[in-house]
């Protein structure tokens, strides 16, 4: 009995022992993968410091040679533009954003129910435009001519918020995490289509929701494409615009004048500040929806 008893000890000891070997394993791995993943933005950051004599010199390094905020005084030169490119930014994101979870998911709800007539009617005509297109010259000809959305807000607000993409994701979730006895519950309970949709469907989508919302609000924070097309107000240029015209504007300087100069003319320590000014924001923004964006990787995925 006592061997028995000193086997099994010694079995716990021992099953106690992997584990802990295993987690300080896979903690050494994680942690190195995690730093494998933070050393470009850290170059990145510490690069957008650097002098533009030692990038052309000696690349990109760790630690620059020689530390310079021109890139930075460059970009800051006229700060009320930048500060009005980040407000019209960021108001086109939330609005835009909001907006577009709203209407997608309100699509997606209507494709799911199967008590609605012509739904796979309405999917087929969805899905198309995925497929084929009218092109660029009507797309801007209806904009412009018949919508009269020139150099307006809402070119900015409407043009990016509707993704077929993202309802056909939404409408998916939908058939895998709505049962259909919450909505016989809520019908006995006297609730209409709209309140079933805003108090039932939405309140247990937040997964999907939040998943969907941050790749909605990363393509209109990074649209700048709109601007140059539609927008020619500059009090309506988005920041992305702005930077992109504070780049072309200082590449087109750089090769206008003499060697020396150029070397001292920020221009590739430009395009670093540049990303870290226009990817600060939704960095910072990532940790609040993290938990959200996690749980909704699966989302529209076949579950066995």
């Amino acid at each position: 009995m006592a061997q028995i008893k000193s086997r099994k000890t010694t079995g716990r000891v021992s099953a106690g022992s992997d584990q802990i070997i295993f987690n300080v394993l896979a903690y050494i791995f994680l942690t190195i993968v995690a730093l494998l993943a933070f050393l470009p933005f850290f170059m990145l950051v510490i690069n957008s410091f650097a002098s533009e004599k030692s990038i052309i010199t000696t690349g990109y390094s760790i630690w620059p040679a020689e530390f310079s905020t021109a890139a930075y005084e460059l970009v800051f030169l006229m700060p009320l533009k930048i500060l009005r490119a980040y407000g019209v930014t960021i108001a086109v994101t939330s609005i835009g954003t909001l907006c577009s979870l709203f209407f997608s998911s309100m699509a997606a709800y209507v494709m799911y129910r199967k008590d609605v007539q012509y739904r796979n009617i309405l999917a087929f005509f969805l899905f198309f435009t995925t497929l084929f297109n009218g092109g660029l010259m009507s797309y801007y000809m209806i904009l412009m001519k018949y919508l009269h959305l020139g150099n307006t807000f809402w070119v900015l607000l409407l043009s990016p918020m509707f993704s077929v993409f993202n309802i056909l994701i939404l409408k998916n979730f939908f058939n895998g995490s709505v049962p259909d006895s919450l909505f016989e519950a809520a019908k006995i309970d006297g609730a209409g289509e709209f309140t079933i949709f805003l108090k039932v469907v939405l309140p247990i989508s937040k997964a999907a929701l939040a998943s969907i919302g941050l790749f909605t609000a990363l393509t209109y924070w990074n649209d700048w494409w709109t601007g140059m097309m539609f927008v020619k107000n500059e009090s309506l240029h988005s920041l992305q615009y702005t930077l992109y015209q504070i780049l072309s504007s200082a590449t087109y300087a750089s090769s206008m004048v003499n060697a020396p100069v150029v070397v001292n003319t920020p221009k590739e320590s430009l395009k670093l500040a540049m990303t870290v000014i226009a990817t600060g924001p939704i960095i910072f923004l990532y940790p609040f929806v993290q938990k959200y964006f996690v749980a909704g990787m699966t989302i529209g995925a076949v579950k066995g």
